[in-house]
């Protein structure tokens, strides 16, 4: 099966009741958030993305994402390859719409004023949350060194006497 572009934005109710699939890419171009926080970024992300009705009748977008990007390791600030695969699945409601009514199995998404939502972003959104907060190799593969990370010296200081020595004198005297 030829990949091919995933759609910006569509109408998310109307590709349930279709049950659309869409198997391909989604170029690191187009995902400018998430390219503000990685170095390098490696092909295209790979997107699986599934629109069906579930069995209480409510549109869900069901999706699985893998992406090969280079961050910085915040333990020796050498560049790090993460290899992100992750799963999805949503629940469109309109703009201003409760979320009560839906299973918790379920993450919300909010359609524009058009009915559509933003595919991209929805992608973009879940490779971010991916992404380690600390992002660092392993502790056997990290070129981190157990050497002091100050520079100079640092010069004790003078023993200063405890203002509160006279407290203790008041508390003797009574």
């Amino acid at each position: 099966m030829q990949k091919v572009k995933i759609p910006i934005t569509l109408d998310p109710v109307r590709s349930a009741q279709k049950q659309v699939t869409y198997d391909g890419v989604v170029l690191f171009e187009q995902l400018p958030r998430l390219l503000e926080v990685v170095v390098r970024s490696e092909g295209e992300v790979e997107v699986k993305i599934h629109f069906r009705k579930d069995e209480q009748g409510i549109s869900v977008v069901e999706g699985h994402a893998r992406a090969n990007i280079t961050t910085v390791c915040q333990r020796c600030n050498e560049e790090l390859g993460l290899d992100l695969e992750l799963d999805f699945a949503y629940s469109p409601i309109g703009i201003g719409k409760s979320s009560e009514h839906l299973p918790s199995c379920y993450d919300v998404v909010e359609m524009d004023e058009e009915g559509e939502i933003n595919l991209h972003q929805l992608v973009e959104d879940e490779l971010m949350l991916a992404i380690p907060i600390v992002p660092m190799h392993e502790e056997s593969h990290c070129r981190f060194s157990e050497k002091p990370l100050s520079f100079g010296e640092i010069k004790a200081e003078d023993d200063k006497p405890n203002p509160f020595e006279i407290l203790k004198q008041l508390k003797k005297d009574s």
